[in-house]
């Protein structure tokens, strides 16, 4: 299973950067190949200053070796080796009328000191980060999530919304990151799904990126824009950071395995404005889009 998912994301890696590459029209990503000391690596894309683009990366990484103390405590084992792989993807736009992104499909194996699979599972998602809410925006978002859950199971879509509007959270804010997407995680074989097909599920997701995002991105990054709407962009990519620094379980898991920290950071956004108790003026678009990031929508 897991040289297939390598696979996988080593093409999808690929069919993304090429494809933004072109919508950009200007910058390219930037590949460094690293090595973990403990076992693995992985390949960093990085898209900077371009037209479209101000920041984005699109990673995959294979790593294993033993499991860290840490983790063995989180996840209740002892004496325990690992095999982690996954795409990683944030995008940040110049234009603050177009979204960010975020997306991540992984794959995990844990191993008793034999070298026996004891426990194996998928995770991941994709979400939607907006700065002003185009409403027709957020329904395409979904529609595209539902459309690939639909295909495996119709129960799918509203289970892994809900998850995703849970977990992208922030709560000392009591308010989502956006407006969400899916978010899935823990999918192990059952009597009823195996690891096969949770397999074809989690790459009919990844498969439905592209679909979900380029025609929000076209549709909106000529559209004008002031100074006011940059800084607020700025103001809410602060958030963004408070989350992936204070709760995301993916940067914590990159940290305590000795993960590559360029590559863990590079989801921050590279200007970020926190300005002490600010608050948008009502019935402002901006408060609208607050008022959704407080009282999650059912899109779809």
């Amino acid at each position: 299973m897991k040289d297939q998912f390598v696979t996988y994301i080593r093409t999808l890696q690929n069919t993304i950067t090429s494809t933004l590459e072109a919508i950009d029209g200007k910058a390219v990503f930037k590949e460094d190949q690293w090595t973990r000391p403990e076992g693995g690596g992985g390949k960093t894309r990085v898209i900077e200053n371009g037209a479209v683009f101000e920041k984005g990366g699109v990673n995959t990484s294979e790593v294993h070796g033993k499991l860290p103390e840490s983790m063995q405590q989180y996840f209740g084992v002892k004496d325990a080796n690992f095999f982690a792989c996954g795409l990683s993807l944030v995008l940040h736009p110049i234009n603050p009328m177009v979204p960010t992104v975020h997306a991540n499909w992984r794959y995990f194996e844990m191993y008793n000191a034999k070298g026996e699979i004891v426990d194996q599972w998928f995770g991941g998602g994709q979400d939607l980060t907006p700065y002003y809410l185009f409403e027709e925006d957020a329904i395409h978002f979904h529609q595209v999530c539902k459309t690939a859950c639909d295909k495996h199971d119709s129960s799918f879509y509203r289970n892994y919304k809900k998850r995703c509007d849970s977990y992208f959270y922030n709560p000392h804010r009591e308010e989502g990151r956006g407006v969400g997407g899916l978010f899935f995680d823990y999918l192990k074989a059952t009597q009823e799904k195996s690891m096969q097909d949770w397999y074809h599920f989690v790459t009919e997701v990844g498969d439905s990126f592209l679909e979900a995002y380029v025609p929000i991105l076209k549709k909106r990054i000529h559209l004008p824009f002031t100074k006011a709407q940059k800084d607020w962009q700025e103001i809410r990519r602060g958030r963004y950071v408070e989350f992936n620094l204070v709760h995301d379980k993916g940067t914590l898991f990159g940290l305590k395995t000795n993960g590559r920290i360029e590559s863990i950071l590079m989801s921050l956004p590279p200007v970020v404005q926190w300005k002490y108790d600010h608050h948008p003026a009502p019935r402002s678009k901006e408060a609208e889009l607050l008022e959704v990031l407080k009282n999650p929508k059912d899109w779809v």
